[in-house]
Parts: C-alpha cells; sequence; structure tokens
C-alpha cells in the first residue's frame, strides 16, 4: 500500500489497516511454516506494509496530540 493511500484514512482507518495487515501476515506465516508459501518475498512485503502504516498512525496520534494541547 502507497504512503498517500495510508496518509488520506483517519486514526481508525489507520488501526484497522494494521490490524488486517497483522492478519494477512500472520497466515503467510502460518502457509510457510507448513510449505505452502511459494513466494516468499511476500512476507517482507506484507511487514514493510506494517511498519509503513504504523508509522503514519504514530505520526497522526502525535499530531492529533499536539493540536488537543
Amino acid at each position: 500500500m502507497k504512503t498517500t493511500e495510508l496518509r488520506k484514512k483517519d486514526v481508525a482507518g489507520l488501526e484497522a489497516e494494521v490490524k488486517s495487515l497483522q492478519k494477512a501476515h500472520f497466515g503467510l506465516r502460518m502457509q510457510k511454516a507448513t510449505q505452502q508459501l511459494t513466494n516468499t518475498g511476500t512476507l517482507r512485503i506484507t511487514r514493510r506494509d506494517i511498519a509503513r502504516a504504523k508509522t503514519i498512525l504514530a505520526q497522526k496520534q502525535a499530531e492529533s496530540a499536539k493540536t488537543a494541547k
């Protein structure tokens, strides 16, 4: 997922996105453990997508905390 798409979402949307990405990553890890995953590069991609979403989520939460003061 691109950062521009993530930046358009609100905090609740980003939290839902992180949760769905983590669930997808867990499924991929289970497929790898049972020798069903053929393209192991998808693990790296989903891990980086999770990090990207969490970073933008933290930025938005810090921004909202700053404006709340």
